[in-house]
């Protein structure tokens, strides 16, 4: 039997043709067309998603994206764009991956990690109210935050936005993960925040890396609001070169401009968007009924600030109700060719991160000591998910009847 991976890319003739288009061009360095457009139909994208404020699809011109080479380097220039230096504090969602918190020390910075929520496991705003507050009144006050909307949902920006502009800071929205989400505040239906996830923030981010949704087998796309931080952005991105026709650098720059034929991908890939977003919702929907006879199973709240892009299908497992444990489900189903992953293991928690600062942190630590994803990838067959939910059955029941 063939293994079947957690979320692999899902790519096919679209794709191919796409790469191909952009091959024959002769734009194979990192500069061309491929970019140019990539860039465009992503603000239309994000334009259009939003239909109560652009029906037609019409691009916005308060909106700006840029193509880089990850995820992380769109963390790095928008830390660099909030004018983040060496010294500050910048509040840090716990329980994500440690890009998030890599790009805070690439500008020198101190993370200050933050704990999750339980109704939505994304970034809790009473601990950062409750940071904001504490870290003003002892003089050293946060510059900016970078919250993380995990695993395709959201986090509650309807609370986190109006706290982040009460003190000043910049929002910076890490959506890596959720390309295609859709924030509702789910107590404001006429919240001007709502829309497609990474236009909550002052910045978002898109992650494109090769397990993401939306995939170009690496790279990502800083998302800004006005033309001053996209120029800014793109020479950051590309050396800090002067317009000049000799190489001229008089402040340090980076390599981190997307490449053409990675752009190409990524037009074939957003093109499909819906339809790779409805694969996922259906494997979701198809492991919950199928598992719904174990109440010891209780699944990612899906749903709890708008629509999900559903990037992957994360339980817990109660541990008052069964003994079998994350790692031993793991376990049992790698062994029968079938990859899946712990959720991620908070900051604070992380050896490099162990002398940093938390408000908080109980309730990232229980997500990541009880839960797992399942495999969640657009391509994934009813056969195959259908042999993970045999597996997940077979491994409760086995512990059941032990019990």
């Amino acid at each position: 039997m063939d293994r079947i991976y957690l979320s692999p890319p899902d790519v096919g003739p679209r794709e191919r043709e796409a790469l191909l288009r952009a091959f024959d061009s002769g734009w194979v360095a990192p500069v061309g067309p491929e970019i140019d457009a990539f860039e465009s139909e992503m603000v239309r994208y994000l334009s259009g998603a939003s239909r109560e404020y652009h029906p037609d699809g019409s691009p916005r011109d308060d909106l700006f994206c840029t193509a880089l080479s990850s995820g992380t380097a769109a963390l790095h220039l928008a830390l660099l764009l909030s004018r983040i230096e060496p010294g500050d504090r910048v509040l840090v969602s716990d329980f994500t991956f440690v890009a998030s918190a890599n790009a805070v020390r690439y500008c020198g910075a101190e993370p200050v990690f933050l704990d999750s929520d339980r109704s939505t496991w994304n970034l809790d705003p009473d601990c950062l109210a409750e940071a904001l507050e504490t870290l003003s009144r002892e003089g050293a006050p946060a510059r900016a935050l970078i919250c993380t909307d995990l695993y395709g949902q959201c986090a509650d920006y309807g609370r986190i936005a109006p706290l982040c502009r009460a003190h000043g800071i910049s929002l910076i929205q890490d959506a890596a993960e959720a390309v295609g989400t859709v924030y509702q505040n789910p107590t404001s239906h006429d919240d001007p925040l709502n829309g497609p996830a990474g236009l909550q923030g002052d910045y978002g981010i898109f992650s494109f890396n090769g397990n993401k949704l939306l995939t170009t087998g690496g790279g990502g796309m800083l998302i800004s609001k006005n033309q001053s931080d996209a120029d800014r952005a793109r020479f950051l991105a590309t050396q800090a070169k002067e317009p000049l026709p000799h190489y001229q650098h008089e402040e340090v720059g980076f390599n981190y401009r997307m490449g053409n034929l990675t752009a190409a991908i990524g037009r074939g890939q957003l093109s499909r968007l819906p339809d790779l977003i409805s694969s996922r919702q259906q494997t979701f929907v198809a492991y919950q009924e199928a598992l719904a006879p174990y109440p010891e199973i209780r699944w990612i709240p899906y749903g709890a600030t708008g629509q999900p892009n559903y990037w992957l299908s994360c339980l817990l497992l109660d541990p008052s109700a069964t003994a079998v444990t994350p790692d031993l489900l793991r376990k049992a189903l790698d062994a029968q060719g079938i990859e899946s992953r712990p959720l991620w293991k908070p900051m604070h928690l992380q050896p490099l991160y162990r002398e940093n600062r938390i408000f908080g942190g109980s309730v990232s630590e229980d997500l990541y000591s009880h839960g797992l994803c399942l495999p969640s990838g657009s391509g994934l067959t009813p056969d195959e998910r259908n042999r993970v939910i045999q597996v997940v059955s077979q491994t409760l029941k086995a512990h059941r009847s032990e019990g």
